[in-house]
């Protein structure tokens, strides 16, 4: 059965099998709406059914009006009228699946490994900086990680993984991964995207490994040649959170439209740099917002606290808050009790 979805107020319409989700079918036809976890636990895609009746995965039946709906697991049980938050015409997405090879593995710190991949001979995959992986686990599951390389170096890909005391990915393949491993990854996903057609100064905010597709963006605008001003905040309890400190520092003194301020909640004594949540820092040094972007990427917690505080009292427009919030991750249910995260935990 293929149902019909509408949009409001838009004069947009595509078709949608009874197994297929909204977000895939507008993808598949074309269009773009925010997500990033696609399993219904980050609220990304959260939009409204204004008319018809759903399947929603961890939801239930959905019928309109009704908000809060997670489009990435909404099933049509009816022709649909949807409200997303936004949504707009791109390429339809082309993904590829590679059996990736271990090139090399880091550990800048005891509990994030820098992992790097190489694609079989010939391989190589379109994506955006900001964008995700999927890794395919050999019993049907899945962990999604943010690439931290830039688009043209598109032969492999770099990832920051954090190590999760009993999680699934961390203790069953991340410890037993060496040089030759092969790992199974589709890409591309994700909407965390600079937007190319702003060229106002953008802050960028990261907690813990949520610097990686930060280091992807701002890896691109350099081979870009860009010098739109970009400002990153890198948030996290302690100095080796910030496990890459020495990178965006390099950035700053050889880039004068970069900036970088690292962060940290619960110092060492000896630390000379900023302290607290790294969501009030940027604050404090930028008060007015309305002529800003923010990307924010990392906890969840800072994430919101983010949001609220800079659209409230910093009168940062909301759309011009871009967000990808590392959550977490197995099978949706009723509890999660899973440790693990559908992006690497980041503090």
């Amino acid at each position: 059965m293929t149902y019909q979805i509408t949009v409001t107020g838009e004069d947009i319409k595509f078709e949608c099998d009874a197994d297929e989700t909204v977000l895939d079918a507008a993808e598949r036809a074309g269009y773009s709406i925010p997500y990033s976890c696609r399993k219904g636990v980050c609220s990304s895609c959260e939009g409204g059914i204004t008319v018809g009746t759903a399947a929603v995965r961890g939801q239930g039946t959905c019928s309109g009006q009704v908000d809060g709906v997670f489009l990435c697991q909404a099933r049509p049980r009816t022709d649909l009228e949807i409200a997303p938050k936004s949504i707009k015409k791109i390429e339809p997405v082309s993904r590829k699946v590679f059996d990736a090879k271990v090139r090399k593995i880091e550990q800048p710190t005891p509990d994030v490994s820098v992992i790097s991949l190489r694609f079989p001979n010939g391989g190589r995959s379109v994506f955006l900086a900001g964008q995700y992986l999927s890794v395919q686990m050999t019993d049907g599951d899945s962990r999604n990680y943010s690439m931290a390389n830039p688009p043209h170096k598109n032969d492999g890909v770099e990832l920051h993984i954090r190590h999760v005391p009993g999680g699934k990915f961390s203790e069953t393949i991340l410890t037993n991964l060496e040089k030759g491993s092969i790992l199974s990854v589709e890409l591309p996903f994700g909407t965390f995207t600079l937007n190319e057609e702003a060229q106002t100064k953008a802050i960028l905010i990261a907690t813990g490994t949520g610097f990686a597709p930060i280091k992807s963006i701002v890896e691109d605008q350099i081979k870009q040649n860009s010098t739109r001003a970009l400002h990153l905040y890198w948030g996290g309890n302690t100095e080796t959170d910030i496990y890459m400190q020495t990178l965006p520092q390099k950035w700053a003194d050889k880039y004068d439209w970069f900036s970088f301020t690292p962060v940290l909640s619960d110092p060492a004594g000896d630390w000379q740099g900023r302290t607290g949540f790294v969501h009030k820092a940027v604050q404090e040094d930028y008060s007015d917002m309305p002529n800003l972007e923010v990307y924010a990427c990392g906890a969840p917690m800072m994430i919101s606290a983010a949001q609220e505080d800079f659209c409230g009292d910093s009168k940062l427009k909301e759309e011009a808050f871009y967000s990808d919030a590392f959550v977490p991750s197995g099978e949706l249910t009723e509890e999660k009790t899973s440790l693990e995260t559908i992006k690497q935990p980041t503090i």
